[in-house]
């Protein structure tokens, strides 16, 4: 790839994450649909299955699942300076937003407009997630066993209050057993063809 090609292909992904980073109000997992949108439908820098992986990962890794993202997926696209950049533009308008806010924060908060745009925004954001959590799972969940996976994974963090990682964790290594078994039950069946 050309230099000045390069260049277009860094400052397209610096300001796709600079609006990532402007608009994704709520948090990490806020950003996660808007990520999959920009990224996967209307750019095609990575596919369906690809964005699932970053995400998982993303959110198994310690630090913002935001910030995360956006690293593996300039990493994706243009390798490790795809990452720092991708990372720049997401933190662009956030951390010049909260130097400005954390001036004024203080003397506006008890502001009755304030309370009022943070009761609007919290339910905004909750859609968002439920809508990221719709798309991700028809992508992620294939068959009934990862239905089962996810219900189970969710009754659990419900229920008994588990927080992700240990989930994450145990998810990974049931899905290791389970590939194994079935791949050796596979192989087992194509060995009792080949003998028959």
């Amino acid at each position: 790839m050309k230099f000045k090609e390069k260049i277009k292909l860094w400052s397209n992904i610096y300001f796709t994450f600079l609006k990532l980073g402007s608009i994704s109000f709520g948090g990490g997992y806020a950003i996660v649909s808007l990520m999959e949108r920009e990224v996967v439908e209307e750019k095609k820098w990575v596919d369906n299955e690809t964005i699932v992986d970053i995400f998982a990962v993303a959110q198994s890794l310690p630090g913002a699942i935001a910030l995360n993202s956006s690293a593996f997926v300039g990493y994706a696209i243009a390798g490790i300076p795809g990452s720092l950049i991708a990372l720049m533009g997401n933190l662009t308008s956030p951390v010049i937003i909260i130097l400005i806010l954390s001036l004024i924060f203080s003397k506006i908060r008890d502001l009755p407009a304030i309370e009022a745009a943070f009761k609007g925004i919290y339910p905004a954001i909750v859609s968002l997630i439920a809508y990221a959590g719709y798309k991700i799972g028809k992508t992620a969940i294939k068959d009934i066993t990862g239905f089962g996976m996810m219900l189970a994974a969710l009754l659990i963090s419900v229920v008994f209050k588990i927080p992700p990682i240990p989930l994450i964790i145990a998810g990974a290594v049931l899905g290791i057993i389970l590939t194994a078994s079935k791949t050796r039950i596979s192989c087992r069946n194509e060995t009792k063809k080949g003998r028959q």
